[in-house]
């Protein structure tokens, strides 16, 4: 299972308030399967990361906006969790889209 995922490209759309265990464990399991990750958002920089909505948990740094992004750039989507995530990115058009 190590190379099942070998030569993939998977896009993470995440914004602050993204679920820290919800981006981190799936993105290492990806990883370890041989994908490579990106965490796409909607502004650049750092997203802030929380552990059951309410407790700061640290960031993780944006590759790249969504934006900029081409669906034929990737070969699969993760959308990780949480309250806040989901929240932020069903009202930016461009995260819709």
């Amino acid at each position: 299972m190590a190379a099942d995922l070998q030569g993939r490209k998977v896009a993470i759309l995440a914004a602050d308030g993204v679920e820290r265990v919800e981006l981190e464990q799936p993105r290492e399991a990806l990883e370890r399967a041989g994908a490579q990750t990106e965490v796409l958002s909607i502004h650049d920089g750092e997203i802030k990361a929380r552990k059951n909505d309410l407790d700061e948990a640290g960031t993780f740094t944006v590759d790249g906006l969504v934006a900029d992004a081409s669906v034929g750039d990737y070969d699969a989507l993760l959308l990780p969790g949480g309250t806040v995530n989901p929240d932020q990115l069903r009202v930016d058009k461009d995260a819709v889209s």
